[in-house]
């Protein structure tokens, strides 16, 4: 609405100079950007990253498998493995070795973090598998991956709108340093004869 208000302010104003009706038409166009450039590209960009991620979640459900793993015993910590004193919910599972049959028939055998507290031979835990039996994470599910998009939409909608803000912003900071920088030129030679008797000032 400033915008608006300020092209109709200066438009018949005898005060009006070229750079304020630009300066005008300059934040006009960058509020019309900003209300439905941003957002069709956020909707464009979220649309595309939910059509890649929901085919990354049918891939992902196609080639991962679960199987049920039987822990043979618990394996040595490593220097990964996390400290103790810092640990998080994550940590609650526990490093076993363990096997398990793959969906191609094979068995499988393996180093493998299983969500029991105090792992004990013959144990079972559920892994996630390729078909050949090797292990993988846990497929990305279809609401994850909505949320991921709508996040990547909104992200590039803020941003669209940053880069608009930041480019009107440039524009108009040169605007005004070409403006005292005239100032200073005119001053400069004026100045020097301001107030003196028969200058015409």
């Amino acid at each position: 609405m400033r915008a608006i208000r300020g092209i109709r302010r200066w438009r018949h104003n005898p005060l009006r100079r070229t750079t304020d009706l630009v300066e005008a038409w300059l934040a006009l166009g960058a509020l019309v950007l900003i209300l439905v450039a941003a957002p069709l590209t956020g909707l464009l960009v979220g649309r595309l990253a939910e059509d890649a991620l929901q085919r990354s979640v049918r891939e992902q459900r196609e080639n991962h498998h679960s199987v049920v793993a039987t822990v043979v015993r618990r394996a040595d910590r490593t220097p990964l493995d996390p400290d103790p004193e810092t640990a998080t919910g994550r940590d609650s599972h526990s490093r076993v070795l363990a096997r398990w049959t793959a969906p191609d028939g094979t068995a499988r055998r393996g180093t493998a973090m299983a969500a029991l507290d105090a792992p004990r031979r013959g144990d079972r835990f559920a892994v996630w598998t390729d078909r050949s039996g090797r292990m993988v994470g846990r497929p990305l599910d279809a609401a994850t991956a909505s949320t991921h998009a709508v996040l990547a939409g909104v992200g590039t909608a803020a941003a669209c709108a940053g880069v608009v803000e930041g480019a009107r912003r440039l524009v108009l900071w040169r605007m005004v340093r070409r403006r005292y920088e005239g100032w200073d030129r005119a001053w400069s030679r004026v100045g020097p004869d301001w107030g003196r008797t028969g200058t015409g000032s």
